[in-house]
């Protein structure tokens, strides 16, 4: 067999690149589950009429069908896609499942998902992220926007990235301020603000007199607004210094102003939350709080990750479930890390010892002893063949093993004499298979963060 050809958007992870993306996602795991989060995981497909309703991606959707299908006859599998987020089949799995889950329902669901867009570093084909969403029946109280902004800001507060910021904003403000001042669609006025990270402003401008039927001072008031931002709730100010006038525009303000308040306890040098009156996220459905979430440093990478209030999540004629909820992009985020030696792992094995092999006669021994040290927890592997002691330990320092574990034989055949070595410092000391244990940051591998060429941290 030649040697095979990558393919582009499917980012594969070595081994210790793996045990990164491992600890973050058990390090989200823990804080959503600490906060009651539940896990969902749903299936990998669905009908293309579910994936397609919204029609902005049905040009990145993967269709599956048999090889050896029969055009003659019906195809079981004729329909269906890969899902390419998170929320369309939640909001399916939420209609299905209604009748067996109790509301208030916070879920955390982190999963693969799958979008057939041209690759890019951030942008990939197949790729994993995390959700967190709380549903409910009918109406869904305000408080649960800021619970959820919390709870995703402490999740990604802890995780070993460069410093992140949560930018917040709220469709009803947003729209309230073009009704404010005589926006005859302000659905497309947020269409075309939502560009500003992408065009300058100025095309920005002509676009809203253009297509939105603006005026010149109109189009201007839109940019004023959309300078506005900030890490309190200052920004009320500025915008009544605009002065415009509505009720949704004071709800707005009202909500948003409560969401950067409910998170001011998680704002620090690792993670901040702002307010960010440019952020409009186009997508119809959002109709109160928006999230998107940016990391320094990386910002070509644009957001890597985003949500906000839906008030129809599902419906089934009778019922109507709203919710809120936020994405986290893990490949999105990671593998760029990863590929520039921002993260890395410790070492490319779970072990952290390795049992030496005097000879291959002593296997059963050395395999008694490895399963003691895994019966207190400690992964240990064993030497694979009885190769001079110094051999063994430089296969040990090129798996990354911090650990060589040494033992001698008494005249019964059974091991003694044991000594383990720390190949790093190379000091030796007596130790018990049975109770030893390794420092705390060795027991597992752990993420190297890359502060500067010459500053690394451990967690």
């Amino acid at each position: 067999m030649s040697k095979p050809t990558p393919l582009s958007g499917f980012p594969e992870l070595l081994p210790e690149q793996k045990f990164v993306e491992q600890r973050v996602t058990d390090s989200l795991r823990r804080t959503f589950e600490l906060h009651g989060f539940a896990p969902v995981e749903t299936r990998a497909v669905e009908p293309l009429d579910n994936l397609l309703r919204k029609g902005e991606t049905s040009k990145e959707v993967y269709v599956l069908r048999r090889l050896q299908a029969d055009p003659e006859q019906a195809d079981t599998d004729a329909g269906i896609g890969l899902h390419f987020d998170l929320t369309v089949p939640f909001a399916r799995y939420v209609l299905e499942n209604a009748g067996k889950l109790e509301f208030p329902f916070r879920r955390y669901q982190i999963q693969k998902a799958w979008r057939g867009e041209r690759p890019q570093e951030g942008r990939y084909r197949e790729f994993a992220q995390a959700d967190i969403d709380v549903v409910m029946k009918d109406e869904l109280p305000f408080h649960f926007d800021i619970e959820v902004a919390r709870v995703m800001a402490e999740a990604l507060s802890v995780l070993p990235l460069p410093p992140m910021k949560l930018r917040v904003n709220n469709r009803k403000l947003i729209e309230g301020f073009y009704r404010g001042i005589g926006a005859s669609d302000p659905a497309e006025v947020i269409r075309i603000v939502d560009k500003l990270d992408k065009l300058p402003s100025t095309t920005v401008a002509e676009m809203l007199v253009a297509e939105a039927g603006l005026s010149e001072e109109q189009a201007k008031q839109c940019l004023s607004l959309a300078e506005i931002s900030a890490r309190d709730t200052s920004f009320v100010d500025q915008v009544r210094a605009l002065g415009v006038e509505h009720d949704l525009l004071t709800r707005g303000l009202e909500e948003l102003a409560a969401v950067v308040e409910g998170c001011s306890s998680v704002n620090g040098d690792r993670f901040s939350v702002e307010a960010s009156l440019s952020l409009a996220r186009g997508l119809d459905y959002y109709t109160g709080t928006v999230f998107e979430i940016f990391m320094e440093g990386f910002e070509f990478l644009k957001s890597v990750g985003g949500g906000g209030r839906y008030d129809a999540l599902a419906s089934d004629g009778k019922t109507t479930y709203p919710g809120v909820g936020i994405s986290f992009g893990i490949s999105r985020t990671l593998v760029p890390l990863l590929s520039r030696g921002v993260l890395a792992g410790s070492r490319a094995v779970p072990s952290a010892v390795l049992v030496a092999l005097p000879d291959e006669a002593s296997r059963p021994l050395s395999d008694a002893v490895a399963q003691q040290l895994r019966a207190g927890g400690v992964p240990a592997e064993v030497a694979a063949a009885p190769q001079k002691f110094g051999k063994q330990i430089r296969y040990a320092e090129r798996r990354g093993i911090p650990f060589v574990w040494f033992f001698g034989a008494d005249e019964n055949g059974a091991a003694t004499d044991h000594q383990v070595k720390d190949i790093r410092s190379g000091e030796q000391t007596p130790a018990d298979p049975a109770t030893w244990q390794p420092p705390a940051e060795d027991l597992v591998p752990a993420v190297l963060t890359q502060q500067s060429p010459d500053k690394e941290q451990h967690s």
